[in-house]
C-alpha cells in the first residue's frame, strides 16, 4: 500500500513533474517542427517564440488552477478557523496533497467544534454545581440562623427555671419547674426535628415514595385521631366525605403530615364552641379537600405569607413553631398539587386538590 501511495499519479509532485516533462517535450518538438515551416528562419523563430509565450500563459493558468487557487482557499479556511468559526469547511476536493490537507483541516475543525461543545457543556455543569453549592451553603446558613433564633426562647426559659430549681425549696414549685423544663426541652426537640425535615424536603435530600391508597379511608383515620378522639375538644365538628373508596397515587406518610398540620392548625384557630368543617368532594378525576374553621380572618396581605417558615399570626391564640404550613406547602408543591387558603364569612378555609386514580 505504501508503494502505491508513493507513486500516486494524483499527487501534486507527480503532476508538476509530469507537466514539466511535457513542456520540455513540447518545446523541443515545436522547435524542431518550426524548422520545417515554409518560411524564413527568422519568421519560424518568431512563430516558435509566440508559441512559447502562449505555452507559458497556459502553464501559468494551469499552475494557478492546481496550486494558487487551492492555496488561497486553504489559507482563507485556516483564517476562518483561527477566528473559531467552523461553519465554513474547506471545499478543496482535489485528489492531491491539497485535497488531503483540506480533509485534515475539516476533520480538525469538526474535532475542535466537538471539543468546544463538550467544554461548553462541562462549563454549564460546573456553573450549575457552583450555584447548587451556593444554594446549599445559603440553606445551611439559613438553617443555622433559624435554629439559633428559635432556640433562644426555650433555652432562656430552661435556664431561668433551672436556676430557680437551685434556689427553690418548695417541692410543689420544684415539680412545676421540672415540668416546664421538660416541656420546653420537648418543644426544642420537635422544632429541630421539624426544621431538619423541612430542610431535607427543600434541598431534595428527602425523596417522595408514592403509592396507591384509598384517600377516603385514610382521611377518616387521620381525622378520627385528631378530631373525634379528643375529649377536650371545644368545637362543633361537621364533615362531608364520599361514601365509597377513592384511590390516589401519592406519598402516604407525607400526605399524613399535610392533613395533620392542616387539621391541627384549624383546631388551634377555631373559636371556642365554633364550627370546624371537614370536606372531601370528588370532582371528575380529582379529590378536593378543604377544612374550614370559624375564627378570626387572615389579613389579605398575610395570606401569601402563611406558607413561609416561621410565620406566626399575631392574632392567633396559639404560638406554634411556624413550620407546619411551610411543610404543607413544600410537600404539596413537590407533588404538583394545587393548594391555598382564603377567608370566608365567619372564618378561614384551607384547601388542596389531588388527582384520583382507579
Amino acid at each position: 500500500m505504501k508503494i502505491l501511495e508513493n507513486i500516486n499519479i494524483f499527487s501534486l509532485r507527480k503532476k508538476i513533474l509530469l507537466v514539466s516533462k511535457l513542456i520540455g517535450i513540447v518545446l523541443i518538438v515545436s522547435y524542431v517542427l518550426s524548422g520545417y515551416l515554409p518560411v524564413s528562419t527568422d519568421v519560424s523563430f518568431v512563430i516558435w517564440l509566440s508559441f512559447v509565450v502562449v505555452l507559458t500563459l497556459a502553464i501559468d493558468f494551469t499552475m494557478a488552477h492546481f496550486i494558487s487557487k487551492p492555496v488561497s482557499e486553504l489559507n482563507e479556511s485556516a483564517r476562518t478557523m483561527a477566528r473559531l468559526d467552523f461553519t465554513h469547511p474547506c471545499k478543496v476536493t482535489s485528489h492531491d496533497e491539497f485535497g488531503e490537507l483540506s480533509k485534515s483541516l475539516n476533520i480538525m475543525a469538526e474535532n475542535l467544534q466537538k471539543a468546544f461543545r463538550e467544554l461548553e457543556v462541562a462549563n454549564e455543569k460546573l456553573m450549575l454545581d457552583v450555584e447548587q453549592k451556593k444554594c446549599l451553603l445559603a440553606e445551611r446558613k439559613e438553617l443555622a440562623d433559624n435554629l439559633s433564633h428559635e432556640m433562644k426562647t426555650p433555652l432562656g426559659i430552661i435556664r431561668a427555671y433551672a436556676e430557680g430549681l437551685q434556689e427553690e425549696a418548695n417541692e410543689a414549685k420544684r415539680q412545676k419547674y421540672f415540668e416546664i423544663i421538660v416541656a420546653e426541652t420537648e418543644r426544642m426537640s420537635n422544632l429541630i426535628t421539624t426544621l431538619l425535615d423541612l430542610s431535607a424536603l427543600e434541598n431534595g435530600a428527602s425523596q417522595l415514595r408514592p403509592e396507591r391508597f384509598d384517600f377516603v379511608e385514610f382521611l377518616e383515620t387521620v381525622a378520627g385521631r385528631l378530631l373525634i378522639d379528643t375529649p377536650d375538644a371545644d368545637f362543633s365538628l361537621q364533615y362531608e366525605l364520599p361514601g365509597h373508596p377513592v384511590y390516589v397515587w401519592a406519598d402516604k406518610s407525607r400526605m399524613e403530615q399535610v392533613l395533620d398540620n392542616l387539621i391541627v392548625n384549624a383546631k388551634r384557630n377555631v373559636y371556642p364552641g365554633g364550627v370546624l368543617k371537614l370536606s372531601l368532594k370528588k370532582n371528575s378525576n380529582q379529590l378536593d379537600f378543604s377544612i374550614f374553621n370559624q375564627g378570626l380572618p387572615i389579613s389579605q396581605e398575610n395570606l401569601s405569607k402563611i406558607w413561609t417558615k416561621f410565620y406566626r399570626d399575631q392574632n392567633s391564640r396559639y404560638s406554634g413553631s411556624g413550620l407546619g404550613l411551610a411543610i404543607v406547602a413544600q410537600i404539596l408543591s413537590m407533588q404538583n398539587l394545587p393548594y391555598g387558603a382564603e377567608n370566608q364569612p365567619g372564618g378561614v378555609v384551607f384547601y388542596f386538590s389531588i388527582p384520583s386514580i382507579k
